[in-house]
């Protein structure tokens, strides 16, 4: 093992372990009644449940790699000097979790000079976690389980395939409501099981499709890495795989061009 493969192994352990944790956290607000939820300035609700948490993981990697750069959702960015980047999403999903719907996530990810090399998505209200390096696979854990290979569906066409995304109003907003109907209309199904929990679907293999118009960094950071270890795509509506782009495709790689053929059209 490389120095730097070395050096995203010992981070991964502590992604995982703070992710739980975070996780854990959340669920201690989660179907509270007493829950207050407030409004950033982009609209966007935000609790306490998200500020705790984000907290807890930074205090985690800054115990561990004082020297690593962090950014958040929550909180201002934190600079650093080792080339190493955390990028955290302490709860992908905000509107499902305060409004009790378990489909909310965790999200953890790490560049290496501008690199995706790392991500976790940790479902705290399922128990499910899948998690991935660089050349080191994908990996799926759900409950005391011990892990196994998270792989992409073989689905070969949307029209056998399910498609998923988080909610129908981004395609509005961005006036693209026609990716979204010929996406719905091509595929045999299709749900908003979104945010992080769709881009789990996917790298394991229960959906084939995932479609975001708006994302924020720290909403992909994490998705990247897992996707392709699990043989899948992780690209931008033009192809690119690339976390910095505010848009988001999840496929099993099969029907990827498939579905560039639809987002691409302006």
């Amino acid at each position: 093992m490389n120095q730097n493969a070395s050096d995203i192994s010992s981070r991964l352990e502590l992604a995982i372990d703070a992710a739980r944790e975070a996780g854990r956290i959340t669920l201690d607000y989660f179907r509270r009644d007493d829950l207050e939820v407030q409004r950033k300035g982009d609209d966007s609700p935000v609790t306490a449940a998200d500020r705790q948490a984000e907290k807890h993981l930074r205090r985690r990697i800054a115990e561990t790699f004082p020297d690593d750069a962090i950014l958040g959702e929550e909180f201002p960015e934190r600079p650093g000097t080792s080339g190493f980047q955390w990028i955290l999403d302490p709860i992908d999903g905000t509107k499902s979790f305060i409004h009790g719907v378990p489909l909310y996530g965790t999200l953890v990810g790490v560049e290496h000079e501008k690199e995706s090399g790392l991500g976790v998505i940790l479902i705290p209200a399922t128990g499910e976690c899948v998690y991935a390096t660089k050349g080191q696979g994908a990996w799926y854990a759900s409950g005391d389980n011990p892990p196994r290979p998270a792989r992409v569906s073989n689905c070969r066409r949307l029209s056998e395939g399910l498609f998923v995304t988080s909610e129908v109003l981004g395609f509005d907003q961005l006036g693209r409501r026609e990716v979204y109907d010929k996406l719905q209309a091509a595929a045999r199904l299709s749900r908003t099981w979104g945010d992080c929990y769709g881009y789990m679907l996917v790298a394991t293999g229960r959906a084939d499709l995932m479609v975001d118009p708006v994302m924020a960094v720290w909403d992909a950071a994490a998705l990247l890495p897992i996707l392709e270890e699990a043989g899948g795509t992780f690209t931008d509506w033009q192809g690119r795989a690339t976390i910095h782009a505010g848009e988001g495709i999840a496929t099993n790689g099969q029907i990827l061009d498939e579905v560039l053929a639809i987002t691409r059209n302006r």
